[in-house]
């Protein structure tokens, strides 16, 4: 198949006034006076204040002894507690998968939802996390006091039931309008079926699960996973996972073709219709993350598809102004597979499992969960990302996995310094500690110098693929970027072992979050 697909569409450009926000460095910043969130990018790329403490999504390596966790931790290097665990949230039911996780409100709503100077609707004060297994909502409030989070509300499942039949909630985004969109995977026993539900606040500080963003059009979606909007330009763009009975059970590579998805779908973002599903082929095996460029104006996105170990770039062609366009899906970054003995395959993927794009929409990162690394790739010209930096955290290709590799794999930069492994790579250490696993969740900071790398996944591919996290729990580490030539290089000052917490419980640490926002919570308008 060919790795281009179009579609025509009308775009008419969002009407909030701050669509017209420019992202000049010179811009003073606002942070959370009057609103959430940053004038633009640029405004938290320039000015936005150093993390102190992030939370980490934490899922319990015995679900049916403990549950998941919304953890904290001092990321702040003038502290006494850095690089420790601080404070542990445990919900209240076991079993709930805690995963990914958004705000009640983020910089869509810097200036938009006219909710008033004293609302919290109209503020960064709660984090939606969805339960994937458990279809369960918490509602966790960090402001009261930001370093000991605590549970606000429960959407209980049965809520959910009564508005939709969709179930296996995963990202949530916050919109302009003050509502927060969640996307699903399934249905409650476990089908593929994707959608998106709103939960919105009454006005008197309780959330409720108000509708399904557009029934019909969402019965189109076989599969769901992820999803990201770009108003100005009237587009959205929607991944797909696959069906929960699968992916909940681990890994089945005979079940690709029957139970995981190889679509995009892109969307009328102001008439919330379906304008195309795309089809990727087998370039595009199991589509995960969709980011688009930070700058509101930009019509460059990107989806990165795991099993295929591709990166493919969705952009306007032609007049991006015009109301008559053009949007097409082009592959532009591809990861070779590894010829190997030993596995479970002969030829091991990459598995691209995580991306983020800076704020100033420079560099793009992406995680390679199987190979072990993270990769920096210069997309200054959107169309040719340029790989310039790499560091290789853990992974299957690593010495005493019981790989092997078979042939040694051909150069992906231009001057042959980075690319897939020729040869087994010791086993990572920092502080003296063997990192487990491999790179999965990544979060970069504000200026773009610091990402922190979580190494659990789901846990039950966690248990399949590195059962060692199992046994020991993940690990959160940081890396240390070149910003002005690319290069990455792994920090030996930072590690937080999420096996020794002082409740006893070990967990596996997913996806990162900052108080204030950050490169993937926030979507401009």
């Amino acid at each position: 198949m060919s790795s281009h697909a179009h579609i025509n569409t009308n775009c008419s450009s969002c009407s909030k006034t701050n669509s017209e926000t420019s992202t000049s460095s010179s811009q003073t910043a606002v942070i959370n006076t009057k609103t959430t969130g940053y004038s633009s990018p640029l405004d938290a790329f320039h000015h936005g204040p150093r993390e102190k403490i992030v939370y980490v999504t934490a899922i319990s390596t015995q679900p049916q002894e403990h549950p998941d966790a919304i953890i904290t931790v001092d990321v702040d290097p003038q502290s006494k507690t850095f690089s420790q665990i601080i404070h542990i949230l445990p919900m209240p039911y076991k079993g709930d998968e805690l995963h990914h996780f958004g705000w009640n409100a983020c910089s869509s709503c810097y200036g938009c939802c006219g909710a008033g100077e004293t609302s919290d609707s109209d503020k960064r004060r709660f984090l939606f996390v969805p339960g994937v297994k458990s279809n369960r909502f918490y509602i966790i409030d960090t402001v009261t006091n930001p370093r000991e989070p605590k549970i606000h509300q429960i959407i209980e499942p049965e809520q959910v039931e009564k508005v939709t039949d969709l179930a296996y909630p995963h990202t949530a985004h916050c919109l302009a309008d003050g509502n927060v969109m969640v996307s699903m995977m399934g249905t409650k026993d476990g089908k593929g079926k994707g959608g998106f539900v709103l939960i919105k606040d009454n006005g008197k500080g309780v959330f409720e699960v108000a509708s399904q963003w557009s029934k019909e059009e969402e019965s189109k979606l076989v599969y769901g996973y992820d999803f990201w909007y770009q108003p100005h330009h009237n587009i959205m763009v929607s991944s797909e996972w696959g069906a929960p009975e699968a992916f909940t059970t681990g890994f089945n590579p005979s079940q690709v073709s029957t139970h995981y998805g190889q679509h995009i779908y892109l969307w009328n973002w102001k008439e919330r219709t379906l304008l195309k599903r795309v089809n990727l082929g087998e370039d595009g095996l199991i589509p995960l993350e969709v980011r688009f460029l930070h700058n509101p104006k930009s019509h460059h996105g990107y989806v990165a598809c795991a099993l295929s170990s591709t990166v493919f770039h969705v952009y306007k062609d032609g007049n991006t102004q015009s109301s008559e366009v053009e949007w097409k899906v082009k592959k532009v970054i591809s990861v070779p597979n590894v010829s190997v003995s030993g596995w479970a395959l002969p030829s091991m993927p990459s598995l691209i499992t995580d991306f983020v794009i800076s704020l100033d929409d420079r560099y793009l990162y992406l995680s390679n969960w199987l190979h072990g690394d993270v990769r920096q790739y210069d997309i200054s010209n959107p169309h040719e990302p340029k790989l310039v930096g790499q560091v290789f955290i853990g992974g299957s290709l690593r010495e005493g996995s019981g790989v092997s590799i078979v042939e040694q794999s051909c150069q992906e930069s231009e001057n042959g310094q980075f690319g897939v492994p020729k040869q087994l790579l010791p086993v990572p250490q920092v502080k003296g500690t063997a990192l487990q696993g491999s790179a999965q969740m990544i979060q970069l900071s504000l200026d773009g110098k610091r990402l922190y790398v979580t190494n659990s996944l789901f846990s039950d591919w966690d248990k399949q693929f590195y059962p060692g996290l199992i046994d020991s729990g993940a690990q959160l580490i940081q890396i240390d970027v070149d910003t002005e030539k690319g290069g990455l290089t792994l920090n030996q000052n930072f590690l937080v072992d999420f096996s020794k917490t002082n409740n006893g419980v070990k967990y596996l640490a997913h996806e990162v979050r900052y108080p204030g926002g950050d490169c993937t919570s926030d979507i401009w308008l």
